[in-house]
């Protein structure tokens, strides 16, 4: 299935979840490199006033006049999708963690419409075949897995991005950039283990370009530039030489967010297992990359991307760097 006799440079791309987090930087990075893009996204209300809808409505219009082919329907209307599909030939799907296994309907339509030449799932996250967490995390890794041997199974071409952390979100999490006084910091575990802190623009470039580029078809492109690559102590250290300020840290240590894994709630428990293992265990760094690993900078070295020193710098521009997208 998938044809690799495609141009590459005018390949049509469709964004799954558009309208969200990671999908509407996805929607930008496709029109900024050049690419003919569509997007579906859940049907709109036209009767509900809340700001959830109005925000959504207004960032469908912002695409419409960038010139993206807006499709509305649901993950269950197959003949729908079916017909959407054969449209394109990329597909990505930035997908919420609590629809990772819907994407079995995708794969689904994508095999019965026989045309798309490369589908990049739902994952931007740790390697989930390099990696173990806490039962709570392990239940997310096992579903992102089962739709990766599922794409394998169906025969469609692939790429899969492991984009490790977002640094918009972290870095809002972990500093409180948008906050003026000398407030107080968490750190997990001793502040010492590696991360990687990939800014949400670059992660949505790259994967376009690994998405149209013959090199990473049915392959794992891994988003980790080495000016990305920092502790948590670094990054508090760095952010108080940049504003003069100091900050009281109170530490959470493992056996506390162990602790916290197996007693909270969904999806609370999730996030505190994520946060034990990028910040903790340190499965982002905990391999060394070969020469048959596919690394985002080294691959696409044209595109500048942006350190987290640089988006520290942007953060003393700025009130706030909350996340944009209105969610699916």
């Amino acid at each position: 299935m998938g044809s690799d006799n495609y141009d590459e440079k005018k390949s049509k791309i469709l964004i799954m979840a558009a309208t969200g987090y990671l999908g509407n930087y996805m929607v930008r990075a496709s029109i900024a490199l050049g690419y003919p893009t569509f997007v579906y996204v859940r049907p709109i209300n036209p009767n509900s006033v809340s700001v959830h809808n109005t925000a959504k409505i207004q960032l469908l219009e912002e695409f419409g006049s960038m010139g993206v082919t807006i499709f509305q329907g649901e993950l269950d209307e197959h003949e729908k999708l079916v017909w959407v599909l054969q449209q394109v030939d990329v597909v990505i799907s930035t997908l919420a963690v609590r629809q990772h296994l819907d994407q079995l309907k995708l794969i689904h339509a994508m095999k019965e419409a026989g045309n798309i030449k490369r589908f990049v799932p739902s994952e931007f996250g740790n390697e989930v075949d390099r990696a173990k967490g806490l039962p709570p995390f392990q239940r997310l890794l096992e579903n992102k897995k089962k739709i990766r041997r599922a794409t394998e199974a169906a025969g469609i071409p692939f790429t899969y991005v492991a984009a490790n952390t977002f640094a918009v979100y972290f870095v809002d999490l972990l500093i409180h950039p948008h906050e003026n006084n000398d407030h107080q910091l968490t750190i997990y575990g001793d502040g010492q283990t590696k991360v990687v802190l990939n800014y949400e623009e670059d992660v949505a470039i790259y994967t376009i370009k690994a998405a149209t580029d013959r090199r990473v078809a049915n392959r794992v492109i891994i988003c980790r530039p080495p000016k990305n690559i920092v502790t948590q102590l670094e990054l508090v250290s760095s952010w108080e030489k940049k504003t003069g300020r100091t900050f009281k840290r109170t530490y959470i240590l493992e056996e506390e967010l162990i602790k916290l894994s197996q007693t909270l709630p969904v999806p609370d428990n999730i996030g505190v297992s994520i946060l034990h293992n990028v910040f903790i265990k340190g499965d982002q760094t905990n391999f060394e990359l070969t020469e048959n690993d596919l690394e985002a900078s080294k691959l696409y070295p044209e595109h500048k991307y942006t350190s987290v020193d640089d988006l520290l710098n942007l953060c003393l521009d700025r009130t706030s760097m909350r996340p944009i997208g209105v969610g699916e």
